[in-house]
């Protein structure tokens, strides 16, 4: 006897027929009683204004009336007499009523053989309208199976649109089915290829997916399917760009859901979905589901109430779908996240997720190659050097170069060129990090000089210590996220841990721009805000975190709760010794303020040069700066691979972003402290503008990696 292999297609589609027809059959019974209730409703409705129109009388009156002479005709229906008066005859019944022509008469017919003669003699009018006979088969097909096909059609529209739309009330529309998208082969338009500065992520992925293409390597020496890969990192890293390429290179089904499309208004939607997430991908396994940030379902079970919510009937369902898929189908589950630390633990464990794989942050290497993929489709001038940018870029993701790439693409079409040049580049990452240029801002000229050298003051600093970040850009150019002005601070080198002599180091340059405004304009403005709040989150870490102050030794006073987001954390110690890490936290800002006041005062004629020049120009490099420091001409020096006359104007190195926008120098007589003598080769500004007021705002730069964060400048 031979045995005919089964075809899992016929399968699948004898299996989409039958639930067809069991969907089909509950919709047509619904169709069938509402179509018999609508006729029994007309039936009724036709009877009830069929009363409402005419009154029943008595054989022996309706014989009164043709005596009469008040009829005008007689109509023989259905074995009754429809009685009709004349225009001005009327008819009193034995309450008292009294009925005229507009309402019809009518009384049984006894059948009278002398009927119509009778009428006849009296001069009335008498009629018997024909009535063709129908079949019985047309009646109840127009009756009844008509209305049913025609509701049953309608119906099925209805219900198939609240499908689309994902609606419904109690499994109506589709509500509790898995709205995951489902991808095949390369429809993504991402694979690998398109992915850079992830090779340890990328490896482990073409491992998982070598293993769906050709399992036959791995179970023969014993090996099982991974059941699920987490993918975790900072936003914007590449994770669900991963994800993507793995769709693209799988050549299996791909299930993409986010978190949060589980979870909805109706009690147990998003533990239906997941488990029709499952039936759906064990119907064409070997598949792949991606879960894009799982942390909006799979969070810690609150175990202090005792609840069960939606959300926890949702991770449960979800904890005993893994559990349950035989490995050997091949269902891979990949999931992404940057909150890892609020995950359920059970989650987490292997036989659910069994890899975890880190996408951070790319290096230099990575950072080329990620620049080199996003720029394969923009037209480059013969300047542009990718290494200087990877340099220039330290500490950035991949979602902030492909910003920047399409950013500088943006600013050559705007100046008129054809292609993309070393200066769109830089500029466009400054962009990304610092904001826009604030066109509309109005700066009096002793603001303008308290900007100056509060950035200097940063700068100055960072130059004359071993530990700093060397310094790449100055400006007093307002920007969106730069304040008043920042200063740039960029590595030279990769660099993966921080030493206290670092730590110390980068307080140092914070603070060192209020001690400009202390040592200079005998002042304290509110632009050191943001310098301020690092300074003292950099103390904090070194004291709670680093282990690294004597008082403590090394002793963790706090634990981080985001690691992959903001960073931040919480003291897990005792009032007293939080108190205590207080005072030596101050300490340490103190010490440091007064090493960085002391710093700018024995290179105070430094200091004023520097600043006289970022007063003439606006906006300077780290390189003119040193140039400067060193005793040589700045307008030489090279910025990132741009050098004097390339594409630059002629009288500098980069373009100055203030001759462009006309910030405005009010000459003001300086208030109080602030009537300090004016530095030669500060002449304010020829431009007029009308004045005005601009509000005090504080320091509003947002906080960076360290080898990345301009530092805020003072404001009004």
């Amino acid at each position: 006897m031979d045995n005919k292999p089964t075809n899992p297609n016929d399968n699948r589609k004898n299996g989409n027929n039958n639930n067809r027809r069991n969907s089909l059959l509950p919709l047509i019974a619904i169709t069938l009683a509402l179509t018999v209730g609508i006729q029994y409703l007309s039936l009724y409705l036709g009877g009830a204004n069929t009363r409402s129109a005419t009154q029943e009388i008595m054989y022996s009156e309706f014989m009164d009336l043709v005596e009469d002479g008040k009829v005008e005709q007689v109509i023989l229906q259905d074995g009754n007499l429809e009685i009709t008066l004349k225009d001005d005859a009327t008819y009193t019944d034995q309450t008292g009523n009294t009925y005229d022509d507009t309402v019809t008469l009518f009384t049984v017919d006894l059948g009278e053989e002398n009927l119509g003669t009778w009428l006849h003699d009296h001069g009335i009018r008498f009629t018997e309208p024909y009535v063709p006979q129908m079949s019985p088969i047309m009646e109840l097909m127009i009756g009844y199976i008509l209305p049913v096909l025609i509701m049953v059609f309608a119906l099925s529209l209805l219900f198939r649109f609240m499908a689309k739309k994902g609606g419904g009330i109690g499994g109506i529309g589709n509500v509790g089915k898995s709205n995951a998208k489902v991808y095949m082969e390369k429809q993504t338009g991402v694979t690998f290829a398109d992915v850079a500065g992830q090779d340890e992520a990328k490896e482990s992925l073409e491992e998982i997916i070598d293993f769906l293409h050709n399992p036959a390597r791995y179970t023969a020496i014993g090996a099982k399917l991974p059941k699920g890969a987490l993918l975790v990192g900072s936003p914007g890293t590449g994770k669900t760009l991963l994800a993507k390429a793995v769709a693209g290179e799988a050549n299996v089904p791909f299930f993409s859901i986010s978190g949060s499309g589980f979870v909805e208004m109706f009690v147990g939607v998003g533990a239906s979905r997941v488990r029709d997430l499952f039936q759906e991908a064990a119907k064409v396994a070997p598949c792949i589901i991606f879960i894009d940030e799982i942390d909006a379902i799979g969070k810690t079970r609150d175990t202090r109430f005792g609840g069960n919510d939606e959300r926890e009937q949702t991770l449960n369902q979800l904890l005993a779908e893994m559990d349950g898929f035989d490995p050997s189908k091949g269902i891979i589950v990949l999931a992404a996240t940057n909150r890892p630390e609020v995950l359920d633990k059970a989650l987490l464990r292997p036989g659910r997720f069994d890899r975890r794989i880190t996408v951070d942050r790319p290096n230099l290497a990575g950072r080329l190659k990620t620049l080199e993929v996003h720029t394969r489709k923009i037209r480059l001038a013969e300047d542009v050097d990718l290494n200087k940018i990877a340099q220039a870029t330290a500490g950035c993701v991949g979602a902030d170069l492909a910003n920047m790439v399409n950013e500088a693409a943006l600013r050559a079409v705007r100046h008129g060129r054809h292609a993309v040049n070393q200066e769109d580049l830089l500029e466009s990452f400054e962009v990304v990090i610092a904001g826009t240029e604030k066109k509309g801002t109005v700066i009096t000229e002793a603001e303008k000089r308290i900007i100056a050298y509060h950035e200097v003051g940063h700068a100055l600093v960072a130059a004359k210590q071993k530990n700093a970040q060397p310094v790449t850009k100055i400006t007093i150019v307002p920007h969106t996220q730069g304040a008043l002005g920042y200063t740039l601070n960029l590595p030279e080198e990769e660099k993966f841990l921080m030493s206290k002599e670092d730590i110390l180091a980068e307080i140092r340059t914070l603070l060192a721009g209020r001690s400009a405004e202390e040592v200079v304009c005998n002042t304290q403005t509110s632009g050191a805000a943001n310098d301020i709040e690092r300074a003292t989150e950099l103390a904090q870490n070194l004291v709670a975190r680093f282990g690294m102050s004597d008082e403590f030794d090394m002793m963790a006073l706090g634990s981080v709760n985001s690691q992959y987001l903001d960073g931040s954390y919480s003291m897990n110690c005792a009032q007293e010794t939080y108190a205590a890490a207080d005072r030596v936290v101050a300490q340490i800002i103190r010490q440091c303020h007064q090493e960085a006041r002391q710093l700018l005062m024995d290179n105070r004629e430094m200091l004023d040069a520097v600043a006289q020049y970022l007063l003439k120009k606006e906006t300077i490099t780290g390189q003119e700066m040193m140039a400067i420091l060193e005793g040589r001409d700045p307008e030489q020096a090279e910025y990132f691979g741009i050098t004097p006359g390339s594409s630059a104007p002629k009288d500098r190195s980069i373009e100055p972003p203030a001759r462009s926008i006309h910030i405005i120098s009010e000459p003001v007589a300086a208030p109080g402290a602030l009537d300090a003598p004016q530095d030669p080769g500060t002449e304010p500004s020829q431009d007029t503008a009308p004045a005005a007021e601009s509000n005090a705002q504080e320091g509003s730069t947002s906080s960076q990696e360290p080898d990345a964060s301009p530092d805020a400048a003072p404001k009004e």
